[in-house]
């Protein structure tokens, strides 16, 4: 049966198969919602990272199975969606439809959605109770805010509310280029605001040894590296690779700047062993508050100027599992730091890698520039792996390979802090 947007028809059983069809690579996910429009909690999602939910299996990319007799009795629809993979639109996708079949494959009712255009994430159709039966419905809603925007809708939590804090104010005008820091020394931050102190490599022993007593709460790697003998590690003899604590300026002498770089981040299981993890980044300003996050519920950032690849199930790029593009150019003047983190959404453990690394490659040319390879694993959910960061007229990228417990990027926005 040919669905209209908004039509619907009743199903035959208990078994249905819905697929997602069009001619660009689509995500398709379920939400088990109550009578109040609602999911229960976070379990009631099923996705690429959390590929079941009693009655509902997913079989990615783009089928979902449901066994109506074992949704929970509380749930009263089904609700189906479809994201585009990457960070496209559907104004580019054609052939975009929804098939739903019956368990041996008989058509049951078929959807072509219409009118979408900056949308990347659409509501296809629903399956819900009629008076002791299922039925679908056609639904063809888009969404410009990405599955994101269409999780939080039907609440599941993706940001978090804190009071807003006061606005950013851009430091009172000041020499557009200020003076150059003695031969060796770390310039000052970008974007200091007025009156701060000025920078001031830290006192007492090397990074490696403790802190001192006075802020016992810091770790050794968060100080900045000294600069070697011949001044600061730059990428004047090629691609460099940083050990957990050490910074690189990403400038090469007579070279010109870098105007689009790409982060990839990747990791491997234990023999016998599989893992899906999910890489974000946090871009802060110069009072440490987070101002946008790029994720796989939120595949764009900065205007367009950060961009995540989207969930890889299989790796690939060179090894990469996933992969964030940063145009340097773009990136707006009050965002200070980018903090790039992998969490596992599923709370699978860190402990079960045998390897996990990032690297930074020059988007224009593909070169890989910089590579950390993180050492030892631990028991928790999350880890910061680097960081870009503001340094004088350019930037700078610094390993940190420090774990945390955050299933979210949300969960890691206040560790990430501490390292920007």
């Amino acid at each position: 049966m040919e669905l209209t947007k908004g039509a619907n028809t009743a199903l035959p059983g208990a078994a249905v198969v819905i697929t997602a069809t069009a001619s660009a690579a689509l995500d398709i996910a379920a939400l088990l919602v109550t009578a109040t429009g609602k999911v229960r909690s976070d379990a009631d999602f099923v996705f690429f990272n959390q590929p079941s939910a009693p009655g509902v299996t997913l079989q990615p990319p783009s089928t979902l199975r449901l066994d109506l007799g074992a949704v929970p009795a509380q749930i009263e629809k089904v609700v189906i969606t479809a994201t585009v993979d990457g960070t496209g639109t559907f104004a580019s996708v054609q052939g975009l439809a929804a098939t739903v079949t019956d368990a041996g494959g008989a058509p049951v009712a078929h959807f072509v959605p219409t009118g979408l255009a900056s949308e990347t994430a659409l509501v296809l159709v629903e399956v819900y109770r009629r008076q002791g039966a299922w039925k679908v419905r056609a639904v063809g809603q888009g969404y410009a805010t990405g599955l994101a925007g269409i999780a939080t809708d039907f609440g599941i939590s993706v940001e978090e509310s804190p009071a807003p804090p006061p606005a950013y104010h851009p430091p009172a005008a000041a020499p557009s280029q200020p003076p150059a820091a003695p031969y060796g020394q770390p310039p000052a931050p970008y974007g200091q605001p007025p009156g701060a102190a000025p920078y001031a490599p830290p006192p007492g022993p090397p990074a490696h040894q403790q802190p001192p007593a006075a802020a016992p709460q810091q770790s050794a790697y968060q100080k900045r590296p000294e600069p070697a003998a011949g001044g600061r590690i730059n990428l004047d003899k090629g691609r460099v690779s940083l050990q957990k604590g050490q910074s690189v300026s990403l400038v090469k002498t007579g070279a010109p700047p870098l105007v689009r770089v790409r982060m990839g981040l990747g990791w491997a299981a234990g023999s016998g062993r599989s893992i899906d993890l999910d890489a974000s980044v946090i871009l802060f300003n110069a009072l440490g508050k987070d101002v946008d996050k790029v994720w796989f519920m939120s595949k764009k950032g900065a205007g367009g100027a950060v961009q995540h690849s989207g969930d890889d199930l299989v790796g690939g790029h060179g090894g990469d599992d996933e992969q964030i593009t940063v145009d340097l150019t773009r990136i707006p003047a009050v965002v200070t730091s980018l903090v790039f983190t992998v969490n596992s959404f599923s709370g699978q453990k860190f402990s079960t890698l045998r390897a996990a690394w990032c690297r930074l490659l020059d988007d224009v040319t593909g070169d890989e520039l910089v590579r950390f390879d993180l050492s030892g694993t631990k028991d928790s959910t999350g880890v910061v792996m680097c960081t870009l960061r503001r340094a004088g007229g350019g930037w700078e990228m610094t390993a940190i390979g420090e774990f945390h417990d955050g299933k979210t990027v949300r969960a890691m926005v206040k560790p990430a802090k501490a390292y920007v």
